[in-house]
């Protein structure tokens, strides 16, 4: 039987929309957790980890902004999320923002001795530092910080949690269609983590990506699977905060997660579902939809 205990992580800080926070919530009104056990997993709800809002921390500086309170949010979710897997569960991440991953990913690299392998379902790569960012939104550095490219940067040393948690030649990206330029340029480099963009997956196929994706993660200490709601097109969630169109469709989805749940991943974030720009909780219902995949659940 698998074990799975639910984390939330009501941030909105490494973004610009707000109501994002709400996502963790809007997740739970889905009876996720109902919707699991019918499935036979035995689920364990483990709280929310503390965020505080927007009005009582320092902004930061422009190049990340509420850097220091998203790194102590993250170190918190890091604790719960080992404490979960080591205690024999999967841990799933309920965002919030995307950040919420460089928490879950300290977690699973500290709890199993090594940088992991990830699954990154997402339209944007994540993948800019203080140095690229237009922005200077966390969010859109997650990746990057989990990968150890903000290494040497003094804000993003840590004692407690490894600095660098995934292995970039067991990292892969799925649905991606909106990256910036220095991304670009990054995953040009050998080594950089593969991509899998939307009109790859237009040219072979879901099926064929997702298998080549375990391909690539294969053997590795940990396997983690982060999905973006704005991986999906908007038509199918259009609660999220940076849409794009052209995402993967329903069915595209589910047959990725369907394939993924045979590798049983180690631990899991679902992130930016945004109740204030969704039509009656579509995207959370959507996102529940395909966490039940990822655990058993099929179509068929």
């Amino acid at each position: 039987m698998s074990k799975v205990g639910i984390i939330g992580f009501p941030m909105d800080l490494g973004g610009n929309r707000r109501g994002v926070d709400m996502g963790p919530s809007a997740l739970r009104l889905t009876d996720l957790a109902g919707r699991l056990e019918r499935l036979g997993v035995d689920v364990e709800e483990l709280g929310n980890v503390l965020v505080h809002t927007r009005g009582m921390v320092e902004s930061g500086t422009p190049d990340a902004h509420y850097l220091e309170e998203i790194l102590r949010a993250c170190d918190a979710a890091a604790e719960m999320t080992a404490d979960a897997f080591t205690s024999g569960r999967t841990p799933v991440l309920l965002g919030g923002d995307h950040s919420v991953a460089v928490g879950s990913l300290r977690g699973m690299a500290k709890a199993t001795g090594a940088p992991g392998a990830a699954i990154w379902i997402d339209a944007h790569g994540d993948l800019n530092t203080p140095q690229t960012t237009a922005s200077g939104n966390v969010h859109g550095m997650a990746l990057a910080i989990a990968l150890g490219m903000c290494e040497g940067d003094p804000r993003f040393d840590s004692a407690d949690w490894p600095t660098r948690s995934l292995d970039p030649a067991r990292t892969v990206i799925i649905a991606a269609r909106d990256l910036d330029a220095p991304e670009k340029a990054f995953l040009r480099t050998e080594g950089a983590p593969r991509v899998f963009s939307m009109q790859e997956i237009d040219r072979r196929g879901i099926t064929s990506v997702a298998e080549e994706a375990l391909e690539i993660v294969a053997g590795a200490p940990f396997l983690h699977v982060s999905l973006d709601l704005d991986a999906l097109d908007p038509l199918d969630a259009p609660g999220v905060g940076t849409p794009v169109r052209g995402g993967l469709n329903y069915r595209e989805a589910h047959t990725l997660l369907e394939i993924l749940s045979t590798a049983n991943p180690s631990s899991v974030d679902i992130v930016e579902v945004n109740p204030v720009l969704d039509n009656g909780n579509q995207t959370a219902e959507t996102a529940t939809d395909l966490i039940c995949s990822l655990f058993g659940a099929s179509i068929t």
